[in-house]
């Protein structure tokens, strides 16, 4: 398919944050079983429950733009995905791998910032503000959690390298 106006380039890129978060959903529960961590395991599980009302709002944005947001794949989030499932293959269950998971989680939280802000700018120049408004609330979920899981890192990584010295 072309794309050749702003409201085609906005519903493709529904169509991509659709498919992205659907694909989060399946991946954040192996996520949080790999951490070893409790407070990233919640961390991450209650981001699943927030990404499931992403989910909904995409869908009730659909209906307010009059377009199904199926049939696209989105490439990136997947790439991303598959990065964060290679670090809980490469590293055994630990304060490593918890800070390998959370910069694959921010990884995932930063793609989505920029298509959610993209949408939302797109739909401001539409006069679709009201759809505007659906994606500044979920862009703003997005930077919450990555904000969480920066503050969560400065701990884990302090233990990582903690952990490291006594090894050696």
């Amino acid at each position: 398919m072309s794309v050749e106006t702003l409201e085609e380039l906005l519903v493709d890129e529904l169509k991509d944050l659709y498919s992205a978060e659907k694909q989060i959903v399946r991946s954040l529960p192996k996520l949080a079983k790999a951490a070893a961590s409790t407070e990233l395991q919640e961390a991450l599980l209650s981001h699943l429950e927030e990404t499931k009302g992403q989910v909904e709002r995409l869908e009730q944005i659909a209906e307010l733009v009059g377009k199904k947001l199926t049939g696209k794949t989105c490439v990136g989030m997947q790439g991303v995905l598959e990065e964060g499932s290679e670090v809980v293959e490469e590293t055994d269950k630990g304060t490593v791998r918890d800070a390998a998971l959370i910069g694959a989680s921010q990884r995932v939280e930063h793609y989505e910032i920029a298509g959610y802000g993209t949408a939302r700018d797109f739909a401001k120049i539409l006069g679709m503000n009201d759809v505007a408004e659906l994606l500044e609330q979920t862009l703003q979920e997005e930077k919450a959690a990555d904000k969480k899981l920066t503050s969560l890192s400065t701990a884990v990584n302090k233990r990582a390298k903690a952990e490291a010295a006594q090894a050696a």
